[in-house]
């Protein structure tokens, strides 16, 4: 066996009322002052408020930093560091879903290493050489996993491009998952997210570069996702949306450490062009792609069935592949989430624009079946 590597977080907290870990891990690591990152929806609606409490009712010194889009963009972290800068942080709070915890690592890498301040230098696999200023993560959502991965998501808008850089200085040295917070979502952000996390669980499981104990993690994600989806968007249980937090986390211990495919290939491509919501696309195109990649996954794609608690009854591959994708298009059609391109808006003749764009995404690289823009082109003519 190849000598592997595997990265997780530092402390992660789990449970009602885990916000107030946030003062614990502050003075715990005997910080000064934090940048408190999040979003105008987030204060506007008082989810941030109930970290600020915490903040403040332990006089924990802050400044807000909120002028962060769906699709955070390159102008947007500018904007962060700058305010970094002048509040002379020493860590930060991110308090949000993806967009926003994303954000904070663009922040808290450039705030670090001063060389990346163009933002797009940051794509890819970053060198970067140090940590990245210290981040408690407190996730807001139930799919983009941000705030225990080492990934995150720009958006270049002068070149139109959705950026995903991967970074091991970036990850959160505290994550935080409240069910105070996450219940909190309407449930058409929980039906959305919830699906993102299914995408992340399932492309990190069937990725080129899957391993052992990632695989774990990412086996687990998938049934905790199947037993407890349903509840948590139809009748917002909070126990089930507890439990789809934990989910997601798991997901992103896994994803994190394989890498996904081109469903976010082709899920950050309409993002960029579009700017259309992350969890919307990835869900949309989850059922497509997985007919197409677990032909080439039959012991995967058994497990998965299993996970997902599909009844196999001595199917072949191609009835097992179906039956997940059939799986995946009912989950999307009850919560009311499109199922086809044309529902969103895309435009056919811009189907070879989004091949080439996801054909150069670097999760294209760990998809486990090699695709050309050719393939991609024939996946977006299936969804459209």
């Amino acid at each position: 066996m190849d000598v592997k590597r595997l990265v997780l977080n530092g402390d992660s907290y789990f449970g009602a009322n885990a916000k107030e870990m946030v003062a614990t891990a502050f003075e715990d690591h005997h910080f000064k002052k934090a940048l408190v990152v999040t979003d105008d929806n987030l204060l506007n609606t008082g989810v941030s408020s109930l970290v600020l409490d915490v903040l403040n009712h332990h006089f924990i010194p802050y400044d807000i930093f909120s002028d962060v889009q769906e699709n955070p963009t390159v102008e947007s972290v500018k904007k962060g560091v700058e305010k970094g800068k002048e509040t002379e942080a020493d860590c930060i709070i991110a308090i949000g879903g993806g967009s926003v915890i994303s954000t904070a690592k663009a922040i808290g890498i450039i705030l670090t290493n001063p060389e990346f301040s163009d933002v797009t230098s940051l794509e890819g696999k970053a060198s970067s050489k140090y940590e990245s200023l210290p981040i408690i993560a407190v996730s807001t959502t139930i799919g983009t996993s941000s705030e225990t991965s080492m990934y995150y998501m720009i958006t270049d808008l002068e070149h139109v491009k959705k950026m995903v850089c991967i970074d091991v200085h970036a990850v959160p040295v505290v994550s935080i998952v409240d069910s105070d917070l996450l219940s909190k979502m309407p449930s058409n952000l929980l039906a959305t997210t919830g699906m993102d996390a299914l995408a992340h669980a399932i492309e990190g499981y069937i990725s080129k570069d899957a391993w052992l104990l990632p695989d774990l993690f990412l086996l687990d994600a998938i049934r905790l996702i199947s037993q407890n989806i349903n509840e948590a968007v139809t009748n917002h249980n909070e126990e089930a949306i507890m439990q789809m937090g934990m989910a997601q986390h798991l997901s992103g211990m896994g994803f994190s450490n394989t890498g996904l495919g081109i469903v976010h290939s082709m899920a950050h491509a309409l993002g960029a062009l579009y700017n259309t919501s992350h969890g919307v696309a990835s869900a949309l195109l989850l059922p497509y792609v997985l007919y197409y990649n677990l032909q080439a996954c039959p012991d995967k794609a058994t497990q998965i069935a299993h996970a997902l608690g599909i009844e196999l009854a001595n199917a072949s591959l191609k009835e097992v592949v179906q039956k997940i994708a059939d799986y995946v298009f009912y989950l999307n059609k009850q919560f009311g989430i499109p199922t086809r391109l044309k529902e969103i808006s895309v435009l056919e003749e811009d189907l070879p624009k989004l091949s080439e764009m996801a054909f150069q995404d670097i999760c294209t690289q760990t998809n486990p079946i090699d695709v050309t823009p050719k393939i991609l082109l024939n996946l977006f003519k299936n969804a459209f």
